[in-house]
């Protein structure tokens, strides 16, 4: 099957289960932030929109951040992770923001109805930087009291954080503002510069560009140094850490190092494997 027709099918399925299945007990339950398990604040699904459930697979699974890719498309914000993949129908509104937005009304200013934590919005961005971002910004604007934002030299939290990544041309415009409603997904060589974590609260990295170890075998010594250091300059500065490309095929090496990025104080891990984060961070729930 094409990826394109594949995607769609899912989306298709995702929208008949919505309507049609309902959920297990305790995972609507943990959904909702009753009295089940807490959120997963370090859980981050990357390429979310491509679930068959876009955000709310995620919620499911209590997942703190969620990563949706977007694309300017005739003044539209469309979520694909390729351009091919483009839908009219599937715009960053429609798939997250409005949604959100009516969960955070439902739940009297959160996203989990019993923790104040702020779910995490990490937005891709695939087309020019300034000109998506500037879009995103008239469309963050127009839902009010629901994201974090910056004004008056001060960061005003909300329910949900937008942290923009992606093309790099989006930061001028950003830091050029005086209010915002979105936030700097920074690099390794952001750390230790002026770029304050009022601007800069995330550094986000490609694992294999960094670190030659893949879960096989002993962390090597010096890497492990590494990744503590990085993670300890960060935190100094009030700064979270997210890597990218880590391994993500399920089994012992996945794990060993999900559970190096916990013991070093990574805030983020990166996966597309909603249930088996979900497992393995409930089963490492004290580290």
């Amino acid at each position: 099957m094409a990826l394109t027709t594949r995607r769609r099918a899912l989306t298709t399925l995702g929208a008949a289960l919505t309507g049609a299945v309902a959920l297990p007990a305790g995972t609507a339950l943990a959904s909702q932030g009753g009295h089940g398990p807490r959120p997963l604040w370090r859980a981050h699904a990357h390429n979310d929109y491509e679930h068959p459930r876009p955000l709310l697979d995620a919620l499911d699974h209590r997942f703190g951040s969620v990563e949706a890719d977007i694309y300017l498309v005739g003044g539209q914000l469309l979520v694909a992770h390729d351009p091919e993949d483009l839908d009219p129908s599937r715009t960053l509104e429609s798939l997250y923001l409005d949604p959100l937005a009516a969960r955070v009304r439902a739940h009297h200013g959160r996203v989990y109805r019993r923790d104040r934590g702020s779910l995490q919005l990490l937005i891709d961005i695939k087309t020019e930087g300034e000109a998506t971002y500037l879009e995103l910004d008239r469309r963050l604007r127009r839902y009010k009291n629901l994201f974090t934002s910056y004004a008056h030299g001060r960061v005003f939290p909300g329910a949900v954080t937008a942290v923009v990544s992606g093309d790099r041309a989006a930061r001028a415009p950003m830091a050029a503002q005086r209010s915002r409603r979105a936030f700097y997904d920074g690099r390794l060589t952001d750390l230790g510069t002026v770029a304050p974590a009022s601007f800069v609260p995330l550094i986000s990295d490609n694992w294999t560009l960094n670190f030659t170890w893949q879960g096989v075998g002993t962390f090597p010594a010096a890497e492990r140094r590494r990744l503590r250091d990085i993670v300890g300059a960060a935190h100094a500065r009030g700064q979270r850490v997210r890597f990218w490309a880590t391994p993500d095929v399920a089994g012992p090496a996945r794990d060993a190092v999900w559970a190096e990025l916990l013991a070093a104080g990574v805030d983020h891990l990166n996966t597309d494997d909603l249930a088996g984060i979900e497992a393995f961070l409930d089963a490492h729930r004290d580290a």
